[in-house]
């Protein structure tokens, strides 16, 4: 019964029937490092380099699990960071590091037509944020020091905004308070000269407003806050921080009296004897709060329901060096752990790991690109398996 409803889906889709595929992911991809390959334990003789987005069939229950049923080319020299999807996922966006360029994916369309939007003003784009209203989009520069803002209906620059800190890399939007938060990160070169602060912006008349520490040591701390992600519906708005470099977890609290931010460190990776924080999600009921990090590489689960910025560590699930973005099925069964790093040493293993959120425990790995020669950079379900967790 199952099979009859999915064969007019994947027509839709227009990707092959597969009897077996229920959950279907999309990863932007690109080719290993030479060192990258040297670790595989089948090593891979070093190609052209390659860029794409694969969509794979990531269901550890199909019999077709790991097979790319679509391989959608891109430049090789774009370097695709980034996929973040609109509200209602009608459209996904695309992110470079290497061209001044934001892709824009149609997923209504049957092949996923993609349009290339020029911000020119724009040099390393990051990340992605919507305004609560879903009329604008925000885009990270770390290269320019700015932030670009768009039209999220026609999806048109409307302007460029000079942030108050250099390398904004993190980007998270709050309506309640009115600002936009951006972290200071490291320059994109050489990843050398780290941040410590976040900058704020304020959201209804784009007014660079100033910066935050997020350290306790004296400047020049080198934290490298990376992420920054709000709590859905916390009453006062809470943001989560990453410190990179750091291996800390901050807070930004919204103090509607002072109509100002609060700051404040609350948890130390070191007690669980992992580095390199990076992505932040929440469940729909915003009592959960998942953190990847990439040194070694680990899924951690926080319980934040008695308090919104009060996190409580509950497990550390392993994934692979390199862990970094994740996906999470709608029903809350499954998360996929995407493992790698820009491609840097010891953290771009290039698997998935497939991890049972409800047993806590790790599934099976999906290597369908690692064994390829190829590293996935960011991974999202496609829009019916996909919830969103925050973003």
């Amino acid at each position: 019964m199952r099979i009859r409803f999915l064969l007019p889906l994947a027509v839709a889709l227009g990707i092959p029937a597969l009897a077996s595929a229920e959950i279907l992911a999309m990863m932007n991809y690109e080719s290993k490092s030479a060192e990258s390959l040297k670790a595989l334990k089948n090593p891979v003789a070093p190609a052209a380099r390659k860029e794409g987005i694969a969509i794979v069939d990531v269901d550890p229950n199909s019999r077709t699990f790991g097979k790319i049923v679509k391989d959608i080319p891109l430049p090789a020299d774009l370097v695709a960071h980034h996929i973040f999807y609109n509200h209602d996922m009608s459209k996904a966006y695309i992110t470079a590091l290497g061209k001044t360029e934001l892709r824009v994916m149609d997923m209504k369309s049957r092949d996923y037509a993609m349009t290339t939007v020029s911000i020119p003003d724009c040099s390393v784009g990051e990340d992605m944020a919507f305004s609560p209203d879903h009329k604008r989009w925000y885009v990270s520069c770390m290269g320019s020091q700015a932030m670009v803002v768009g039209d999220a209906h026609s999806d048109k620059v409307l302007s460029t905004i000079k942030v108050a800190a250099p390398y904004p890399h993190g980007l998270a939007v709050s309506g309640a308070a009115d600002r936009i938060l951006l972290t200071s990160t490291v320059r994109a070169s050489d990843l050398g000269d780290a941040g410590e602060v976040i900058s704020a912006v304020e959201a209804s008349t784009g007014k660079v407003l100033g910066t935050y520490k997020v350290s306790k040591k004296a400047s020049p701390a080198g934290e490298a806050p990376v992420e920054i992600l709000f709590v859905p519906n916390a009453k006062p708005a809470v943001a989560y921080i990453t410190n990179m470099y750091g291996g800390t977890l901050w807070t930004a609290s919204w103090n509607k009296d002072k109509k100002d931010f609060e700051v404040a460190q609350v948890y130390d990776f070191a007690d669980a004897k992992a580095g390199v924080p990076l992505e932040l999600y929440f469940n729909k009921a915003a009592t959960r709060m998942y953190v990847t990090s990439a040194k070694p590489g680990q899924l951690h689960v926080f319980d934040i329901s008695a308090k919104a910025g009060e996190p409580r560590l509950l497990k550390s699930i392993p994934a692979a060096e390199g862990a970094h973005h994740v996906a999470f099925t709608k029903d809350g069964k499954y998360a996929f752990v995407q493992n790698a790093l820009l491609n840097l040493p010891g953290m771009s293993d290039g698997s998935v790991t497939v991890v049972d959120l409800q047993a806590g425990t790790v599934v099976t790995s999906m290597d369908t690109l690692k064994n390829a020669g190829l590293n996935p950079n960011s991974i999202v379900l496609l829009p019916q398996w996909n919830e969103m967790m925050g973003h």
